[in-house]
């Protein structure tokens, strides 16, 4: 019996090593060894020959790449759970298939959105790098010294009540926050009634209210600046806004010149809008104990980028056995 022959899988980047030793047994896969992100025409390259394309969210697909495509390529098994950097449309247009890794990614970002809500008030990074880089400094406990603001029976605002921010506003009710949120739609009654949550239609009237504002929602061209300056402008100057979606979500240049003029009291950052550069105006605030900047971490744990993988395994061999893949991506839900 003649063997089935095993579909060419590109990887972009560099994934867990088990997950890989996975891809290698299955498929005819092509590993990014050093990890270096690949370049435009390393991906026009790949699309010409792969039957199976695996990018990650920094690889740019859009239509132009797509339409460079050999007639094999006829899957693009996203290793991620956002696909805005997927053309999804021009995909479909040419009969390939997308696929995501939605729903592992939740505790863990949750967790991170719940240590810089932590993180930002209580000044935790500046006083880490007191001990580190500023040795000699601290001279012992006193009452008045590296005060930061209590969140403990503070109001917290969710953009974006999905599954992450449903798992953020339950890691907060434990910590004594009330929980508010905007969201497209509302809520089922019994989540909201068991987080006791108060639904914002209008998410000025909401950010005007609020202590702590956590970015949550998906990035979309309807989520591109939700965050305006003319919104911004609407937080309490002694507000805290807490980002681990997208950059693009929050108008950062004017989110900077919030900062800077007192209008917000601080930030916590996991995302930008030009990763992987961030805006020099960011890191001085963050010398200066204004704003907690991470490098885009909050998934970044062993487990859930294992999950990852599994799921996109999963997504490959169903398509090539003949069924629909589970993590399908159709261009009306982008």
């Amino acid at each position: 019996m003649t063997q089935k022959k095993k579909p060419k899988v590109y990887i972009t980047r560099r994934l867990p090593e088990v997950v890989e030793t996975r891809m290698r047994e299955l498929f005819d896969a092509e590993l990014n060894i050093d990890d270096t992100p690949r370049s435009q025409p390393e991906l026009v390259a790949a699309v010409k020959s792969a039957d199976v394309l695996v990018p990650t969210l920094t690889d740019r697909i859009d239509a132009a790449l797509i339409e460079q495509a050999g007639p094999q390529l006829k899957l693009i098994a996203c290793f991620s759970n956002g696909v805005d950097n997927v053309d999804v449309e021009a995909a479909a247009r040419r009969g390939i298939t997308v696929t995501n890794t939605p729903n592992v990614l939740t505790e863990d970002t949750a967790d991170m959105t719940m240590a810089l809500i932590l993180a930002a008030p209580r000044r935790l990074a500046e006083g880490a790098r007191i001990l580190t880089d500023r040795k000699g400094e601290w001279a012992g406990w006193s009452p008045t010294w590296m005060l930061g603001r209590r969140i403990w029976g503070k109001r917290l605002g969710i953009v974006g009540m999905g599954r992450i921010g449903t798992a953020v506003a339950k890691r907060a009710k434990a910590f004594g926050l009330s929980i508010h949120y905007h969201n497209r739609h509302r809520v089922r009654p019994d989540t909201e009634d068991a987080l006791e949550a108060t639904y914002w239609d209008s998410l000025d009237q909401m950010l005007a209210r609020v202590d702590i504002v956590s970015v949550n929602c998906p990035s979309t061209p309807a989520t591109y600046h939700l965050l305006s300056a003319r919104r911004l402008e609407l937080m309490q100057p002694s507000s805290y806004i807490v980002n681990t979606a997208r950059g693009g979500i929050i108008d950062e240049t004017a989110l900077i010149k919030c900062l800077r003029e007192g209008k917000i009291a601080g930030a916590g950052l996991d995302v930008f809008e030009n990763e992987p550069a961030v805006n020099p105006k960011l890191l001085k605030l963050a010398a200066e104990g204004k704003v907690v900047l991470l490098p885009h971490m909050s998934s970044a744990t062993l487990e859930g980028r294992v999950d990852m993988g599994e799921k996109v395994v999963i997504n490959i061999r169903t398509f090539f056995d003949g069924h629909r893949p589970p993590d399908r991506v159709l261009p009306s839900r982008v």
